[in-house]
């Protein structure tokens, strides 16, 4: 059974920063990709950022230059440094993995989803 465990999640006043993990385990992190979708109250699902097993990255426009999403210490584990947060990135934030390209207009039938962690940005 393929399981994601997230942490890092919270409130931070805009500008500040914050640092979301992902461990994955039953899922073997080659050849795929992992990555972060985020979902709002009232919206879609986007693909915020992703990592592929040879170091590919992929950032939604609304995020380039202020995350950074990375390989973690261990092979199936990523991390997603958030800075200069603003209020339009609450939201609640899933880990993803997938055998092929995470997608970019849609959150459903992929390999693994994680339960999420709430990013609350205050003005």
């Amino acid at each position: 059974e393929v399981q994601l465990v997230e942490s890092g999640g919270g409130s931070v006043q805009t500008g500040g920063s914050l640092r979301l993990s992902c461990t994955a385990s039953g899922f073997a992190f080659d050849g795929g990709d992992m990555g972060w979708y985020r979902q709002a109250p009232g919206s879609e699902c986007e693909l915020v950022s992703s990592i592929s097993s040879e170091g590919y990255t992929h950032y939604a426009d609304s995020v380039k230059g202020r995350f950074t999403i990375s390989q973690g210490n261990t092979k199936n584990s990523i991390l997603l440094q958030m800075n200069n947060l603003k209020p339009e990135d609450s939201a609640v934030y899933h880990c993803a993995a997938d055998r092929a390209v995470l997608p970019v207009g849609r959150c459903n039938d992929l390999d693994a989803w994680g339960q999420g962690t709430l990013v609350t940005v205050s003005s």
